[in-house]
Order: C-alpha cells, then sequence, then structure tokens
C-alpha cells in the first residue's frame, strides 16, 4: 500500500484531495487531443493539403497509439515511478498539442498528434491503477470521479473548438487551447512527485505476457473492445444514420450533442450503483437491455422518434465506465491492475478500431444499413455473453497459477 493511501485511511487529507484533483485534471485531457480535431477536420484537410490516406491516418491515430503506446505503460510505471509517469504523459500530451497548432505541414501535423494522444495513452492506463493504489477502498466512487472528467473533457473539446475558431478566426489558437489545459493538468502532479510510490521490482511477472493464458483478462479485454466499438461507431456514424433517416444535417448535429452530452450523467450514475454491489452482472445486462432498446427503436420505429432511441443508446454507453472500474475490481494489487488495464485497453482498442470501418464497408456494400445493425447486434451478443463472466465477483491472482505469478 502507498504512503499516500495508509496516510488518508480513516480521513481525507490535503494531500488526498490533491491526488482527486490530479486525476479529474489529467482526465479532463486524454481525449481533447481526439475530439478537437473532428469538428475542424475540413478546415484543416485544405490548410494542411491532406490527402484523403493522410485524413484516414489521423482518424485512426487514437486507436493505434492507445493500443501501442497502452502496452508498455506497466513497465515504464515501474521503471520511472507512478507520479513522474503521469506528469511525463501530460507534458508529452501538451507538447504534442502545441507544436500540431503551430505548424503548416501534414507530416509534423500527424507526428505531433501521435507524439500527444501517446501521452493520453499512458494516462489511460495509469489513472486505473494509481485509483486502486491510492483508494482500493473508494474504488467506484473514484471510477465516477474518473469517468465524469473524461466525459466531461471529451465533449468539451467537441463542442468548444469550433466556437474558439470562429471567435478567432484561426484554427492555430482552436487547436493551441488545449495545450495550455495540460499544463495545467500537470501542476499537482509536481507537488505529488514527493509523494512517488515506491516501485514494485520484485519478481512477479506483472506484464502482458503474464495474462496470455488468462480468460479472464481475455474476457476483461473483449468485453472492453465491444464497447468501444460500439461507442466508435456511434460517434463516427450516428450524425449519418440520422441524415439517411431524413433528418437535415443541424438536426443530427443537435442529436448527436445531446447523446454525447448524456455520457456526463450516465458516467455519474453507473460506476456509483455498480459500485455498491459485489456482483456486476445486473448491470451489464441492464445496459445491454438499453442498448438493444436503442438499436431497435433506431432501425425499426418511425424516423421522428430517433431522439427516444438515442437516449437508450446513451444508457448503454455506461458501460464504458462499467468495462474501467471492473480493471480495479478485478484485481488486489495496484501492479495487477496496471498489467489488466494495460491488456484489457490495448486489445480493446484494437478490437473497437476495426468497427467504423466495417460500418463504413458494409454500407458502402449494401447501400443500407440492414447489416451495420446486425453487426451491432453481433456485438452485443459477444458484450452480454463476455459482461457475465468478468461480472461476477472474482479476482485475476486467483486465476493465475503460481508458476504464472513467479514468471
Amino acid at each position: 500500500m502507498s504512503v499516500l493511501a495508509q496516510e488518508t485511511r480513516g480521513r481525507t487529507t490535503p494531500l488526498a484531495w490533491l491526488l482527486v484533483l490530479g486525476i479529474i485534471l489529467a482526465a479532463l485531457n486524454l481525449r481533447t487531443g481526439v475530439t478537437s480535431v473532428g469538428p475542424l477536420l475540413d478546415q484543416l484537410t485544405s490548410a494542411l493539403g491532406m490527402s484523403s490516406v493522410t485524413t484516414g491516418l489521423l482518424t485512426t491515430l487514437p486507436v493505434l497509439a492507445f493500443a501501442s503506446v497502452g502496452v508498455i505503460t506497466p513497465t515504464l510505471a515501474r521503471r520511472i515511478g507512478e507520479h513522474r509517469l503521469l506528469l511525463l504523459a501530460l507534458v508529452t500530451l501538451s507538447a504534442g498539442l502545441l507544436v500540431r497548432s503551430l505548424v503548416g505541414s501534414a507530416p509534423v501535423f500527424l507526428l505531433s498528434s501521435a507524439v500527444a494522444l501517446s501521452g493520453g495513452a499512458v494516462g489511460n492506463v495509469l489513472i486505473p491503477t494509481l485509483i486502486k493504489r491510492h483508494f482500493p477502498a473508494r474504488t467506484g466512487v473514484m471510477t465516477t470521479v474518473y469517468t465524469t472528467a473524461l466525459a466531461v473533457g471529451t465533449m468539451l473539446a467537441a463542442a468548444a473548438t469550433v466556437p474558439i475558431e470562429r471567435a478567432s478566426g484561426d484554427w492555430h489558437i482552436a487547436l493551441g487551447v488545449w495545450a495550455a489545459l495540460a499544463v495545467v493538468a500537470a501542476i499537482p502532479w509536481l507537488a505529488l512527485l514527493r509523494s512517488e510510490p515506491e516501485r514494485d521490482t520484485g519478481s512477479q511477472d506483472k506484464g502482458i505476457r503474464g495474462l496470455l493464458g488468462s480468460k479472464l483478462a481475455w474476457m476483461i479485454a473483449i468485453y472492453f473492445g465491444t464497447q468501444s466499438m460500439i461507442a466508435y461507431i456511434m460517434f463516427g456514424w450516428l450524425a449519418t444514420i440520422l441524415t439517411d433517416s431524413g433528418y437535415s444535417t443541424s438536426q443530427a448535429g443537435v442529436i448527436l450533442g445531446v447523446f454525447t452530452a448524456l455520457n456526463i450523467p450516465v458516467s455519474i450514475v453507473v460506476p456509483m450503483v455498480a459500485s455498491r454491489f459485489r456482483d456486476q452482472r445486473p448491470a451489464v445486462v441492464g445496459l445491454v437491455s438499453s442498448y438493444v432498446v436503442g438499436f431497435l427503436g433506431l432501425w425499426f420505429a418511425p424516423p421522428s422518434t430517433a431522439m427516444v432511441w438515442v437516449v437508450f443508446v446513451a444508457v448503454g454507453m455506461g458501460s464504458f465506465p462499467l468495462a474501467l472500474m471492473m480493471l480495479a475490481l478485478r484485481t488486489r494489487t495496484p501492479e495487477t491492475t496496471a498489467a489488466l488495464s494495460a491488456f484489457g485497453q490495448s486489445a480493446g482498442y484494437l478490437i473497437a478500431g476495426a468497427g467504423p470501418l466495417l460500418v463504413g464497408v458494409l454500407r458502402e456494400a449494401t447501400g443500407g444499413w440492414t447489416l451495420p445493425y446486425a453487426l451491432i447486434f453481433a456485438m452485443l451478443v459477444v458484450q452480454l455473453f463476455t459482461g457475465l463472466y468478468v461480472g461476477r465477483n472474482r479476482y485475476l491472482e486467483d486465476e493465475r497459477s503460481p508458476a504464472t505469478m513467479t514468471g
């Protein structure tokens, strides 16, 4: 147990509040590098002379960064220290965002975006680990804090980037603002360097290779991947689904905005409710059921009722904070949480990245939405099956053999 966890047991100290503030500010920044680009994609393509291939690579970068950099994060944390690494990640994120807001070259924009997203990828893996280490008895509450801040940051960058660009008349400024927010997020972690947890240099194999034979780890990875795939599909294709149903572009934008905003209350409620129970299977069933109702409505109900069904889908998106919470609930130690977080998110994002592409291919091939919806329902079946497995009260360490644990 960390010094901070021992110090805060039974009472909330200023140091604990500083850690909470650090987690909130870091989480606010983990998606700004992703969602600030989409609203300005047309301007960026024109200003930087990006080809369709380059644009496609830019939209794929988040998945590639989250999957690849996430894999090595536990190793980096053991060598550098968790607090130091998160500080370094936020500095890297800020530097990447700043450079890409200043350049006029497509290759440099891509490279600096990759640098920024790498910082976000490290934060994805580290924050569940820090929650497990410093707040082992408050995992549900802190996961609620984390996922809510993540949702707010996601929506803020998506909603505010265009107004900033219009007010300033310059897309460079609209993107550069988010670099400043990342600098602010780094400040608490400068102070927390003095409370760096002791690094575990023992012989236990906590790396991803130690999880390859774990059924629970694979189930969590697939659960994470299927829920992320549906989220990517919705954020990428919901507006098109609506316009194909007869909505105007502005009307579809409003519904998409409501859908995105609903992620905030859902991120608050789901972890708080699910963490009250030792068994999360009822939550899994409830969220999948909400998805089923929502997608059936979008598929078959009159288009005029789309807003109703979008709300159901938004509730189903609570599977994301639930999946993040599982990373800590299904492990006993912060080190195993780090390994499971890296494994589950890296494999999960690789699975998820294929979703929007598959939907595009199926829609292009058939000219309709029947096969894309069939794909979504197939993913929901997988999500239900894996969620029922990981939702049961169990621990990853209990599953693994002594030989695997000692490497």
